[in-house]
């Protein structure tokens, strides 16, 4: 038996390290690997499931063509390629690059993926697509605030005096938080959650606050003004290292009378809470993704964020705002991950570009060159983007589509030809992580089955099949790509190549605790209470503020969607296997007890979910984990399992960074009659 270290790729905070064991050439057993401090228990149930998704009956191993009757029949990779190669040559000569749809999602990370755009390049550009359906709104408002996008090591959680996980689920989305949150507590650290719901890691929690849904900075910003009343403020840490800090405090106008009828919260609990948190001596506010995927999404990071910062918890360990730590993408130009601004400046004459929150409308907004070619990759845009029955029929529309998938997903079901994309284990990679500070190398475990090609050497054959000149277009040729992926790291610093091989490693430039020698990468210097650059770039108030959301004409419907994560998939992915079904619900829509009372519903009564956008049928669960006026719904959920929950979500941007407001969602239910 043969054991190897290595990484999970997928979009996820946790990134875990673990070790897999192989007998003739096949995995056959996945472990923990201690040595990364992160993640040292191990991975989750979708880590586990590797075993099962990579060997799965159902996993796409041969190219597969429609029929004319609209099933599917294996062909060869050549005859796949060819057909390729002649739609992409014909569509280019035709209609120019840009009638070709280049779409990437993040389902798998790594360096490889760069390989993608060195193609798109080689063929003279295209059409893809700006902004991110994650975090980009929280990333620009960390961005504008403390300069980079970075927080303590994991671990530094259990120095926490009290943590503040606020809209974070660790118990499902980042479990491997929790190791670091229970050794706070063991250690006398306090641990509160707020969050519209009673979720898993509320369950573990101190106390529970269940504000409205996206009135966080209404809140953010009472607690505020109660720390500066009561001059509970580090005057000496704002005297030196904060901008704008005068015109902050002038401006707070929430109080917390008026949060309380503004979040629903008692406004002696916010008081309580505001005064705990300047008190707590190491603050640790952990914040998640959802509650910036808002209208209002970045104002809000920005509000919570003056917190840490007008209490002088920045820079010290058991200290710090957590939202993501892009310290491991060393390899990158620029760390933060600025690709989705619209127009990037050397890329344009090499692109035209659509927003992934709004694909559908931007689409059909195209001018000539119409789209006569998509290719798809690591993603699965008919569920998971927004207005989703629009953007199904933008694809439709489309003659020509590739999709490059391990599954029938609903997006690869729409495919003219399916090529089958290589699984975790069949090819060495590089990957970061936006939680954990390691830099990982993920070896290849096991060769592709079937006539699986790993992504590079797709792109390799497909230049070789329409005349094109890969020699310099960084497109390694088969045989090449270790060479390759060896070269691409060689020339970056703060690491040991031969160290990297062996085990996870924590780069030389990793700062810890993050921003602890107070310089900060803003205009001023400092940490920007106020930011001319947010108005100049985004149009929003310099100074953090509570923004009403724009319900987008549907403010008389009575229910705010909310569309979590949950513990058994990473967005659309890994539903579909027998170990996670073995051990999860069916997917239901959960409503309160009191709005489930007034309407007659009992748990799995069908219900229809509708608004002005579509509507979707399915199950209704009660339960006291919901707040009153919430209806909430797994993101991710295939068509076949009673998903598209994203056809009810508008194609609508958050204030900044071109991120999707998903929940700014608002939708009404009636009980289906059996």
């Amino acid at each position: 038996m043969k054991e190897l270290i290595t990484v999970c790729p997928r979009n996820c905070y946790s990134t875990c390290t673990f070790r897999v064991f192989t007998e003739d050439g096949r995995v056959v057993r996945i472990l923990p690997f201690e040595g990364n401090l992160a993640t040292p228990e191990g991975p989750c149930i979708k880590g586990l499931s590797y075993l099962e998704r990579e060997y799965s009956p159902e996993r796409i191993i041969y190219p597969l063509r429609r029929q004319p009757d609209g099933s599917f029949a294996r062909i060869g990779t050549d005859e796949a390629l060819t057909i390729i190669a002649g739609r992409l040559v014909e569509a280019r000569k035709n209609h120019g690059p840009h009638s070709v749809l280049f779409y990437k999602g993040s389902g798998y990370s790594g360096l490889s993926n760069e390989i993608a755009g060195s193609f798109w390049r080689l063929f003279g550009g295209a059409t893809t697509t700006y902004g991110n359906l994650c975090w980009p709104a929280g990333l620009e408002a960390v961005r504008l605030t403390l300069g980079e996008v970075k927080h303590n090591l994991p671990w530094d959680l259990a120095n926490a005096s009290m943590i503040i996980l606020w809209g974070k689920n660790s118990a499902e989305t980042n479990v491997q938080e929790l190791i670091h949150i229970e050794k706070a507590r063991q250690n006398g650290a306090k641990v509160v959650v707020i969050d519209p719901r009673r979720t898993l890691t509320a369950d573990k929690a101190d106390m529970l606050i269940r504000p409205r849904p996206g009135t966080d900075a209404a809140l953010a910003l009472a607690m505020a003004r109660v720390i500066i009343d009561r001059g509970l403020t580090d005057k000496e840490f704002i005297s030196r290292h904060v901008s704008g800090f005068g015109q902050f405090a002038a401006s707070l106008q929430i109080t917390p009378d008026k949060a309380q009828d503004i979040t629903g919260i008692p406004a002696q609990t916010i008081i309580d809470l505001a005064v705990a948190a300047a008190g707590a001596g190491r603050l640790t506010l952990v914040a998640g993704f959802g509650l910036q995927r808002y209208t209002n999404g970045g104002q809000t990071i920005r509000s919570i964020l003056s917190i840490p910062v007008i209490t002088g918890m920045i820079g010290r360990p058991g200290c710090g705002f957590n939202f993501a730590n892009l310290q491991s993408y060393i390899f990158d130009e620029v760390k933060e991950p600025l690709s989705y601004y619209p127009d990037p400046g050397t890329d344009k004459p090499f692109r035209r570009a659509i927003s992934m929150a709004r694909f559908g409308p931007d689409f059909f907004a195209l001018g000539e060159p119409a789209i006569k070619f998509a290719w798809i990759e690591r993603g699965n845009p008919v569920i998971q983007l927004p207005a989703s029955a629009e953007v199904r029929k933008a694809l439709e529309s489309v003659p020509f589509k590739v999709v490059v998938e391990q599954f029938m997903t609903d997006t690869a079901a729409m495919a003219d030809i399916i090529l089958p994309a290589k699984g975790v284990f069949e090819q060495a990679d590089v990957v970061g992580s936006y939680w954990n500070p390691y830099v990982q190398y993920k070896p290849q475990v096991t060769d592709p089955p079937g006539e699986v090609l790993p992504e590079s050497e797709i792109y390799w054959r497909l230049a070789q099949f329409m005349g094109l000149n890969t020699g310099e277009a960084g497109i390694p040729a088969p045989g090449q790509y270790d060479s390759w992926l060896m070269e691409r790291i060689s020339h970056t610093p703060g690491f040991v190549r031969e160290e990297l091989l062996q085990k996870p490693v924590i780069p030389d430039q990793n700062e810890h605790p993050a921003y602890g020698n107070l310089k900060f990468d803003t205009p001023s210097g400092k940490i920007e209470l106020l930011s001319d650059s947010a108005a100049k770039l985004w149009g929003v108030n310099p100074l953090p503020t509570f923004e009403p959301l724009n319900d987008l004409g549907e403010e008389r419907l009575p229910l705010r969607l909310m569309t979590p994560n949950i513990a058994s998939r990473i967005h659309s992915q890994f539903g579909n296997l027998e170990v996670v079904r073995s051990v999860v619900e069916e997917p239901a829509w959960e409503i309160s007890v009191a709005d489930a009372r007034s309407r007659g519903l009992r748990s799995g009564d069908r219900i229809r979910v509708f608004n002005s956008r579509g509507e979707v049928t399915g199950k209704v669960r009660v339960t006291a984990r919901v707040r009153s006026g919430s209806l909430v719904f797994p993101n991710g959920i295939w068509l076949g399992e009673g998903g598209g929950v994203n056809r009810l979500i508008a194609s609508s941007e958050t204030d900044m960074g071109h991120g999707a407001a998903f929940h700014n969602t608002r939708v009404d239910i009636e009980k289906l009659v059996p």
